[in-house]
């Protein structure tokens, strides 16, 4: 229902064509793949595929995509990964829907375009810190939800289990797993565990194997 809204308003737009759309992540990648679109606008929550992941494939497969992410989440963090991934824009969801018209055509036109919360609040941090904070450690850029994935995970629990145990959705935990792996460019789970050791997130008689 919510991607036909979409449909319906895009649509309505005399200079937008809505060339396909994907119901989950891994969908998305393969139609973008074959339909070679201007604009691929994500949603952060889809299914399966994480969406950050899904937008590094397609940027990778074709640099001229832009993407736009639509999401639930006024959150810092998910703008830096969104950004850092290479995205045009990042729209709320409950942001008025001419915004997100006028951010896919910026997009288009080859500019970026921010959902004007999250745009105040940058430039409202920016003139806290100042223009000399140093760059932080890499594991001191982990948002204390991700520090507590991160340990869990090292000590053999599954995705599934972490979700249960903080009640999240299972795509959630997944986006926080993907997000801390990148951060700390740690690409397996042998890896992930080595460095909890050495950063003694665990201890060495912790089970850390399935």
């Amino acid at each position: 229902m919510f991607r036909q809204g979409l449909r319906t308003l895009l649509g309505s737009e005399p200079d937008i064509e809505v060339a396909g759309e994907a119901a989950n992540a891994s969908e998305a990648v393969t139609l973008a793949a074959s339909l070679k679109p201007d604009v691929v606008l994500m949603d952060i929550g889809m299914s399966g595929m994480s969406s950050f992941e899904a937008t590094r494939l397609i940027r990778k497969d074709r640099p001229d995509t832009r993407v736009v992410f639509l999401s639930m989440y006024d959150d810092e963090e998910y703008l830096a990964e969104c950004v850092e991934l290479g995205a045009n824009g990042y729209i709320l969801k409950d942001s008025p829907a001419d915004q997100l018209v006028t951010a896919i055509r910026e997009v288009h036109r080859g500019g970026s375009c921010l959902s004007p919360r999250l745009l105040s609040r940058l430039v409202d941090d920016f003139r806290t810190q100042g223009h000399d904070s140093v760059r932080q450690p890499r594991f001191a850029t982990l948002t204390k939800r991700e520090k507590e994935i991160l340990k869990l995970l090292a000590e053999g629990k599954s995705v599934k289990e972490i979700a249960c145990d903080f009640e999240l959705s299972v795509k959630t935990v997944e986006a926080h797993k993907f997000n801390l792996m990148r951060k700390l460019d740690i690409h397996n789970k042998a890896q992930l565990v080595q460095y909890a050791i050495q950063k003694k997130i665990i201890r060495l008689s912790s089970p850390v194997l399935n």
